[in-house]
Order: C-alpha cells, then structure tokens, then sequence
C-alpha cells in the first residue's frame, strides 16, 4: 500500500452517528464506518483515513489536505450537501475520484434536500444504503483506481 490514502470526509452531526434519529441513520457510529471501511479498503490493497468537522471551514481544509495526501475523496457533507458552494469549490480543485455519500435516501426526504452542489463534482452518488453505503463507495473508488 504505497499510494495515497482514500479520505472520507463527514459533515455536521454525522460524530453523533448511532445517537441521533436512528430511524432513519441506524444505530452503527462513525467509529464503526471508520473500522468497516478500513478492513475493506485494505482487502483491496489501499489504506483510507476517516475525517469529520462540523464545520464548513474544516470541510475545505480538509479537502485541500486531500489535494496534496490523498488518492480519492468519499464525502458525506450532512447538510451543507444542500448549501455550500465553498465545498464545491473546493472539490473541484481535487483531481482523483470523488463519491457522495449519504445514509438515508435525501430524495424521499425534505424537498430542500434534493438539492447538492456536491452532485456537480462527484463521480458518482450513493444514498439510502444505511452506512453500507460508505462500503459501496469505497469499493467503487478502489475500482476506478485500478485496485482489486
């Protein structure tokens, strides 16, 4: 495992995973996304870090830190999903893959969620798998970078 880390990137309230509305988040934490993706990212020969901010800023840190560090972006942004053109921004500087990712399925939700300037960079979009989904895009990313 010589390339650079995948980074998967979570948004605001996504540390209370397992906690907060678990009926429609589930009861697994981001401590246990951190563990699952980890042991798959390896099977497939590449190493992942997991990050999470509840702040905009810290998002776009953390996204030009993956500029330089890392192979590929997984981001679930929460709710700046629907509002943060810097994220945006920000993800089009980054030239590896970039998937979105989100627990529940946004678009049998709130219509404001239906809405994601993140969408306009990612190269492709899971939702409504559960946590499962972080999985989905770490083998999906694997994939496009030529992994196992």
């Amino acid at each position: 495992m010589s390339q650079k880390p995948i980074f998967i990137l979570n948004g605001p309230n996504l540390n209370l995973l397992g906690k907060r509305q678990p009926e429609i988040y589930g009861h697994d934490t981001l401590e246990d996304v951190e563990r699952n993706c980890a042991a798959l990212a390896g099977e497939l020969g590449f190493e992942m870090r997991l990050f999470q901010s509840n702040f905009e800023g810290g998002i776009v840190e953390l996204i030009h830190q993956a500029r330089e560090e890392a192979c590929a972006i997984i981001i679930n942004p929460g709710a700046y999903t629907h509002t943060s053109v810097a994220i945006l921004d920000a993800l089009n500087t980054f030239d590896g893959p970039v998937m979105e990712c989100h627990i529940s399925n946004v678009h049998k939700r709130e219509s404001f969620r239906h809405h994601s300037y993140v969408s306009l960079r990612a190269d492709g979009v899971m939702a409504g798998f559960g946590v499962q989904g972080y999985e989905l895009c770490v083998r999906r990313v694997c994939t496009l970078l030529g992994g196992k």
